[in-house]
């Protein structure tokens, strides 16, 4: 009934009945194709050559034209699927590799989302005018009458202790009225990056940074992300900076939003700045201290207003020189992590409001928003966690930040805490771009975008030269026209970006896994089905699934409403939530898939 449609083509479908509460149809007509271009490996099989796309298409096409390999990872175009033929067709374009080559996979992943590892040849050759003119420039820069001179200031970065960029920095100043200062410093790109370069069409293409397992696809050229425009210790650079004034409880008493120039004194990891917080010694007490206290402030106000509170331990994957994972890790999120976040929270939130009052009948700005939930999804989460024996409340308004939040704190040290928060965002509308402003639900913001990484994020560029265009009094309608799309483009690329990350962490947990067959895993229930239980391993969040039939000797019925499998004889029960044992049986890196069973089963 799907007249040769493939997952994403936009079809014509005509409607005929109901089965089991959904609607179902028939293809009619094929409108336009959702993808050309796939990625995906060469098998042979019963003597024909077949190309197996990954992802969701489970169709083989067959290959017309190219290099045939057993198991070759390959890219391929899909060429046509006519009326009779029992499979789609197509042509090989590029042979990458050797399935399950670490090298091979990465590209790979890259290439399925549309991203490509190296800049084009006209990038290279203005980055590489960049790298002779670029301290000329910096130095040029820092002479401009309209930008603030804050290289006196007390500055710092604190960032991963693997980061290459460091787009933002802290100042910090203590007045004699005891408020304090805060500066807010970003990377100012849009300095170096100017309309109708070709690195600046290659940022608007790519939109985004990408950041796999073991490597960083950058937006713009190094030359730019990792020197010219990263706020390294010890150098002067410049910046696009939001400056405000802080009362002693982190009330904003002034704003202040331009040009600057900086110099950072040091550049702290967040387990270097933590350390000194700790121990109460080292670099930069006084002002660490001053900003922890402040980010506290501000954090339990924006907590009040309603903000939702999704802070989650982060999977960390160390790998060897071959790609290899050797060490699979929930990277804890320190007091430093939270000290940043709430400064660059507290920047974008008020450079939003302050472009929105500025653009104003000039057509908007560009926002973040982030939409209510879907009601539907709302009773649905509700239900969920009824069945694990917790409520969340929803009034006759829809659910808020703050009923959420009181269900985190219900389910805080819980097994299931980690399921549970990990549903709640599925529940949630997803945060885009736009134009048109309604706000940020998970934030509480009314006002909301990001102008805190234009090393990474293209969004952020487009942020810094409205801000500019409205200090410089040259905003005009036409620096607007494009903004939606723009904003709608950089969604698209977000949300890939995102995928091809995702895929890469859940391939790098399954090659793991791969060395721990037989083995027998604390796992909980992450998911029920019809076809069985999916399980994930506590300390490495790998999940695969255990089969029905390998649940026992038992006839198990699916009870989808309490999110559960039941044994029609013994009764025995396995629902969303439980902790159990279980052991490895397979690893499938090809498909991403772990299979296990229960380990009292086997025994």
């Amino acid at each position: 009934d799907t007249h040769h449609a493939l997952t994403g083509d936009t079809v014509s479908v005509k409607l005929t009945g109901f089965d089991r509460g959904r609607r179902t149809g028939v293809v009619t007509r094929i409108i336009e194709r959702g993808q050309k271009k796939f990625v995906g490996r060469v098998v042979k099989e019963n003597d024909e050559w077949l190309f197996y796309a990954d992802g969701k298409i489970k169709i083989p096409f067959a290959i017309d034209e190219g290099e045939t390999k057993e198991n070759t990872k390959v890219v391929f175009l899909f060429t046509d699927w006519e009326e009779d033929a029992p499979r789609p067709h197509g042509i090989i374009k590029e042979v990458l590799g050797a399935v399950g080559d670490h090298e091979v996979e990465m590209r790979a992943l890259l290439l399925r989302e549309g991203f490509a590892t190296a800049f084009p040849k006209d990038v290279e050759k203005e980055a590489d005018i960049l790298e002779i003119e670029g301290k000329g420039l910096i130095e040029k820069g820092t002479k401009e009458e309209d930008r603030k001179d804050m290289r006196q200031v007390t500055t710092f970065t604190i960032d991963p202790a693997d980061a290459k960029d460091f787009d933002d920095a802290l100042s910090v100043e203590k007045n004699d009225d005891g408020t304090y200062t805060i500066g807010i410093h970003i990377a100012d790109v849009s300095y170096f990056v100017r309309p109708g370069s070709a690195i600046e069409r290659e940022a608007h293409h790519r939109a985004t940074s990408v950041y796999l397992v073991d490597r960083t696809i950058p937006m713009l050229p190094h030359v730019l992300s990792e020197n010219l425009c990263s706020l390294n210790p010890n150098e002067d650079r410049l910046a696009m900076s939001a400056v405000f004034t802080l009362d002693k409880h982190g009330a904003i008493l002034n704003s202040w939003f331009g040009k600057t120039s900086i110099h950072s004194d040091r550049r702290f990891t967040y387990e270097d700045a933590q350390a000194v917080l700790d121990t109460e010694q080292g670099d930069f007490l006084e002002e660490l201290t001053i900003l922890k206290t402040l980010a506290e402030k501000i954090r339990s106000a924006r907590t009040k207003s309603g903000a939702v509170s999704f802070e989650r331990d982060e999977v960390h994957i160390d790998v060897d020189e071959n790609g290899k994972p050797t060490r699979i890790y929930l990277k804890e999120r320190k007091e430093t992590n939270m000290l940043i976040e709430d400064f660059m929270l507290l920047a974008n939130e008020e450079v939003a409001e302050f472009l929105s009052k500025e653009t104003k009948g000039k057509g908007g700005s560009i926002y973040r928003i982030h939409d209510v939930p879907d009601a539907d999804k709302i009773k649905n989460l509700a239900e969920f966690v009824r069945a694990l024996g917790y409520n969340l409340h929803i009034g006759d308004g829809g659910v808020t930040g703050t009923d959420i939040n009181n269900l985190f704190k219900q389910i805080e040290g819980a097994p299931e805490e980690d399921m549970i928060k990990t549903a709640a965002i599925r529940s949630m509308s997803k945060a885009i771009y736009s134009t048109k402003n309604i706000g940020h639900f998970g934030l509480a913001f009314k006002f909301y975008t990001h102008f805190t990484s234009p090393i990474r994020r293209y969004p952020d560029l487009l942020v810094h030269r409205l801000i500019k265009k409205v200090l410089n009094h040259t905003l005009t309608e036409k620096d607007m026209q494009h903004l939606e799309s723009d904003a709608a483009y950089a969604t698209e690329r977000e949300i890939a970006a995102s995928k091809a990350e995702r895929d890469s962490i859940k391939l790098k947990q399954v090659e793991y896994m791969q060395e721990h067959i037989g083995e027998v895993f604390d796992a909980i229930i992450t998911g029920v089905t019809e076809r069985g239980i999916y399980v994930a391993d506590t300390k490495t969040k790998s999940e695969g699934m255990v089969q029905i039939r390998d649940l026992g000797d038992d006839f198990y019925k699916y009870d989808e409403k309490k999110y559960q499998l039941k044994g029609s004889n013994k009764g025995k029960t396995y629902r969303l939530g439980d902790s159990i044992k279980v052991k490895l049986v397979s690893a499938d890196p090809i498909n991403r898939m772990l299979n296990f069973v229960l380990a009292e089963q086997d025994a």
